[in-house]
């Protein structure tokens, strides 16, 4: 039944659990570093850090192989930010942590305008994937989302988060590429 009761006195009718394999992954089971690969030609989905960084052109938070795969994925139209980032900047802001020249809301307005980014929307499948990663992931919910985004879009996360990282060299699934100094 529908309601999880018996028609028999109300007791409960014991709950039944469907559980379903997570889905393939997609993309290569891959972690590198963009100093190996300068190179490289892929589709990147940027971690809320290097997106911030990228944007404001902080010195040095980036390598130059980093930037320069990064200029790369822009000029094919290739290099996305996820709907999570803006959520993750409104919430550095909150908390006092980033501050920005202006208001929340017309920052990211004009964030999203910027040349060569393509904003990627957040799913259901996004979020339901976020919990089925493999192995132990990040615990963070957004690094979470932002994993599963880019596992299921076939994308390379380019991050210098240590937890992600390590996620990534020890198991496969979410391409992985390491953007650190």
């Amino acid at each position: 039944m529908a309601s999880g009761r018996s028609s028999a006195a109300g007791r409960r009718a014991p709950r039944v659990t469907v559980r379903e394999t997570a889905p393939e992954y997609r993309g290569h089971a891959a972690l590198w570093r963009a100093s190996d690969s300068p190179s490289r030609d892929t589709p990147l989905l940027l971690d809320t850090h290097a997106w911030l960084w990228t944007l404001d052109g902080t010195p040095g938070a980036l390598t130059e192989a980093a930037t320069l795969l990064i200029e790369r994925a822009s000029a094919a139209g290739r290099l996305f930010v996820s709907d999570i980032s803006f959520w993750e900047v409104a919430m550095l802001v909150a908390k006092g942590r980033l501050e920005l020249a202006s208001d929340p809301s017309r920052w990211l307005q004009s964030a999203a305008r910027a040349p060569g980014i393509q904003i990627l929307p957040l799913t259901r499948d996004v979020l339901v994937e976020s919990t089925r990663l493999a192995g132990t992931p990040h615990g963070d919910p957004a690094d979470r989302m932002l994993m599963a985004q880019a596992q299921l879009a076939g994308l390379t996360l380019l991050t210098c988060d240590r937890g992600i990282i390590a996620y990534a060299a020890r198991q496969s699934g979410v391409p992985v590429c390491d953007a650190r100094r």
